[in-house]
């Protein structure tokens, strides 16, 4: 009797912890949107050029810490770049009207026109990526811009610091800007390492994750939010397992990048940076590795570490000066040294962090 009671009462029970589901995942729901814990959609930045590759436009549709120095809703701005012959700009002023302008050198360099050496002036030229470069921040905050007025503090009228930066180099591209600036003769050449610089082989290329490269964050820079008829429960978790899937395997590529699967592409790095060192030597000039860290848990527990490490230790055994920027920028918030929460590219902040950093560097090795 105790069984068929069990038995008739069953469907009930059932039926009861469904409405409870039902009832719980429905507050649920209602929580996430009064938290306002949607997937979080940053509208997309935009990119304006000449046509003559020598003035180029990053825009952005907020200003966070108003760091981006043009405002393209003023109307003798956006006049003072169409007359210079930048296209789209009332269209993209309307969107996206915070930007940081890039005029570019002869070299393709975010630079003034390189001249001869002026006698008793100490040449420092900084190679690197778009960190060097300045991506996102007003030339005059760049590191190379921040070092020269330290160095020039100390001894006035004795350095000069020049940009070699270019957006997206790496090896060997990065390798081709260095032969360029050695007609120039610099007494040192600063090489602004990023951990993504280095040679890849064709697998590892393949599996780089653009979504998110620990860089730009190209999974939520969407102009397109979440719609209301659609679960934002659903999409937050969503977001949170690709978000988490991306990162891991991010974070996995970088370690790769140094490791077995891209055994023969660390190699020929290595191999190019003996080469510089060599070359600068040959003409009387010094060399010097500076590593930029990745900039994501800077404040709490970084995982780039042990690749830090490694290039240290080559650099340390093939008898190449070498300075960690990690130090300086560790401890520090996040938000403080990238320029966008989906653009973690450094900030202002940082880049004057590593100026500082460097500087002391500089000034001992080329004493001695």
């Amino acid at each position: 009797m105790a069984v068929n009671v069990r038995r008739r009462a069953l469907p009930a029970n059932l039926a009861l912890a469904a409405g409870s589901v039902l009832v719980a995942l429905a507050l649920l729901e209602a929580g996430v949107r009064i938290l306002g814990l949607a997937p979080v959609r940053f509208a997309n930045t935009a990119r304006l050029r000449d046509g003559h590759g020598r003035l180029l436009l990053d825009c952005y549709p907020a200003n966070p810490g108003q760091a981006f120095d043009v405002d393209l809703r003023d109307p003798a701005v956006r006049e003072r770049y169409r007359a210079a012959g930048v296209a789209r700009v009332d269209s993209v002023g309307v969107r996206a009207p915070f930007a940081v302008e890039f005029r570019y050198n002869a070299l393709g360099f975010r630079d003034v026109e390189w001249s001869a050496r002026r006698p008793g002036v100490h040449r420092v030229i900084v190679l690197g990526d778009s960190f060097t470069e300045g991506w996102g921040v007003p030339e005059k905050d760049t590191y190379p811009r921040v070092l020269e007025r330290l160095l020039d503090a100390a001894e006035p009228g004795r350095w000069e610091v020049r940009n070699a930066g270019h957006r997206g180099a790496d090896f060997p591209a990065l390798f081709g800007g260095f032969e360029e600036t050695l007609a120039f003769r610099p007494d040192l050449l600063v090489y602004g390492m990023v951990l993504n610089d280095v040679d890849r082989s064709p697998e590892m290329e393949a599996r780089q994750v653009y979504m998110n490269d620990w860089i730009l964050d190209q999974e939520h820079l969407s102009s397109t939010p979440v719609p209301h008829s659609r679960s934002h429960l659903l999409a937050f978790v969503e977001d949170r397992v690709a978000a988490w899937r991306i990162d891991r395997a991010s974070t996995a590529w970088y370690h790769e990048l140094y490791g077995v699967p891209n055994r023969d592409g660390w190699q020929q790095t290595q191999d190019r940076l003996r080469e510089m060192d060599r070359r600068l030597h040959a003409q009387g000039g010094r060399f010097l590795v500076a590593s930029w860290p990745l900039l994501v848990g800077l404040d709490t527990d970084y995982p780039f570490q042990d690749e830090h490490d490694r290039i240290a230790r080559f650099c340390a055994e093939a008898g190449i000066p070498s300075h960690d920027l990690l130090p300086a920028l560790r401890a520090r918030p996040n938000h403080e040294l990238v320029i966008h929460a989906a653009d973690r590219h450094p900030s202002a902040v940082a880049h004057r962090l590593v100026a500082e950093s460097l500087a002391p560097a500089i000034v001992h090795l080329l004493a001695h």
